[in-house]
C-alpha cells in the first residue's frame, strides 16, 4: 500500500511555503502522491503547478478537479500543461462536485450525474489520446451541430500516455461507474469495516467493462491524527466529519450524511444534519459517536494507527492519503513521519 498526502485546500489557514514544505517532506519520507482539492476558493490546478515546480519525484493528483467548473477539453488542456511542468506526474481526479456549488457557483445543472460523468471522462481521454475532439452523446455535443465548430485536437501532448484518471464518487451507481471508465476511485470516509457493501458495486462496474479489479486503484483520503490522548483526537476529527455530515449540502441532499446512514449510523447522522442546520454546530460535533470516528478516521494511539492502517490495506486500498489534522506544519509534519513510519512496520 502506498501513501498519500492531501493538503486540502488552500487559503485555510495554510500559506503556500507551509503547503510546498508539507510536500517536500511526503516527497523525503517515500510518500507515493501529493493531492490538492478545490471547492469555491482555491483551485487545485494552480496550486499544483506551484508544488510541480518545487518537487522532483512525488506524483501530483488532483482531488478533485470539479466537472462543472470546466468543459472536458479545459480540462484535458489542464491535465496535459500539468503533465509536462512536472515531468510526467500528474494525476486526474474529477468529480461532480454538488448541487448547491454546481448550480449556485457554477451555473451548471446537476442532473444526469452518470451520463454527464461518462460523456466528461470520454472527451477529456479523446483530447488527451491526441485525437480530434469530436463527441456526440447524451449530455456533449462536440462541434456543436449547424455552427462554425471544427473537430480539433490539443497542440501539445502529455508526457504520460495515458494520464490516470480517477473518480471521486458515492453510492452504488457512482462507485460502478468508477470501476467502469476510470484507473481508481477516492472514496471520503472510507471505513474498511464496510468494504462488502462496494465491492458489489465496483465488481458490477468492472465487469461491464470487460477488466478485473486487479489494476484498478482505491484511495481513500483519511483525516489522521496519532496521540497518546485518543479522546483529544477523536475530537481533532470532529469539526470536519461534522461539516460534511451536517452541513455540506442541503437536508435532501447531503450524500456525505446518507453515506454514514449507510453504516448503521443513520439515526445519529439525522441528530447531526438538524443540529448543524439549525446553526447549533458545537452540539453537532459532539453528537457525532466514537465509533463512527473511529471507522473513518486514523485517531489515537500508535498501536491504534497501526491497526487501523493494517485494516485500510486488508480492505485493498492501493494509496493511502493521509489528510494531517495537526494545527501547526511542524506537527503537520511529525504526522506524516509517523504514519510512514508505522504503515512501514
Amino acid at each position: 500500500m502506498k501513501l498519500g498526502v492531501s493538503l486540502g485546500y488552500w487559503g485555510l489557514g495554510v500559506t503556500p511555503a507551509d503547503q510546498l514544505e508539507l510536500a517536500r517532506t511526503a516527497e523525503q519520507l517515500g510518500y507515493d502522491s501529493v493531492w490538492t482539492a478545490e471547492a469555491y476558493g482555491s483551485d487545485a490546478a494552480t496550486v499544483l503547478a506551484w508544488l510541480a515546480a518545487g518537487t522532483s519525484r512525488i506524483k501530483l493528483g488532483a482531488g478533485i478537479l470539479q466537472i462543472p467548473a470546466r468543459s472536458a477539453a479545459m480540462t484535458a488542456m489542464t491535465a496535459a500543461t500539468l503533465d509536462n511542468l512536472s515531468g510526467g506526474r500528474f494525476l486526474l481526479g474529477l468529480g461532480t462536485s454538488g448541487p448547491q456549488v454546481s448550480e449556485g457557483f457554477h451555473g451548471v445543472r446537476f442532473g444526469k450525474q452518470l451520463q454527464r460523468t461518462r460523456d466528461y471522462v470520454a472527451v477529456v481521454r479523446l483530447a488527451l489520446a491526441h485525437q480530434k475532439v469530436e463527441f456526440h452523446g447524451e449530455t456533449l455535443d462536440l462541434p456543436l451541430p449547424d455552427g462554425p465548430g471544427k473537430a480539433l485536437k490539443l497542440t501539445i501532448r502529455p508526457v504520460q500516455q495515458p494520464i490516470p484518471i480517477y473518480l471521486a464518487a458515492m453510492g452504488p451507481k457512482n462507485v460502478a461507474l468508477a470501476a467502469e471508465i476510470a484507473d481508481g476511485w477516492l472514496p471520503v470516509f472510507f471505513s474498511p469495516e464496510h468494504t462488502a457493501e462496494v465491492r458489489a458495486p465496483l465488481l458490477e462496474g468492472a465487469q461491464r467493462a470487460g477488466r478485473s479489479l486487479e489494476d484498478f486503484r482505491i484511495c481513500p483520503t483519511v483525516n489522521v491524527l496519532i496521540s497518546d490522548d485518543l479522546e483529544s483526537a477523536r475530537h481533532a476529527m470532529r469539526p470536519a466529519l461534522g461539516l460534511y455530515v451536517g452541513g455540506m449540502g442541503s437536508k435532501e441532499q447531503n450524500f456525505y450524511n446518507r453515506l454514514v446512514a449507510s453504516y448503521g449510523f443513520e439515526r445519529e447522522a439525522e441528530l447531526v444534519q438538524e443540529l448543524y442546520l439549525a446553526g447549533r454546530k458545537s452540539e453537532a460535533l459532539m453528537a457525532l459517536p466514537d465509533e463512527l470516528i473511529d471507522a473513518v478516521s486514523i485517531a489515537g494511539p500508535r498501536s491504534r494507527a497501526k491497526e487501523k492502517i493494517r485494516a485500510f490495506r486488508d480492505a485493498g486500498v492501493d494509496t493511502l492519503i493521509v489528510a494531517p489534522m495537526a494545527l501547526e506544519t511542524p506537527e503537520r509534519k511529525e504526522q506524516l513521519r509517523l504514519v510512514a513510519e508505522l504503515a512501514h512496520e
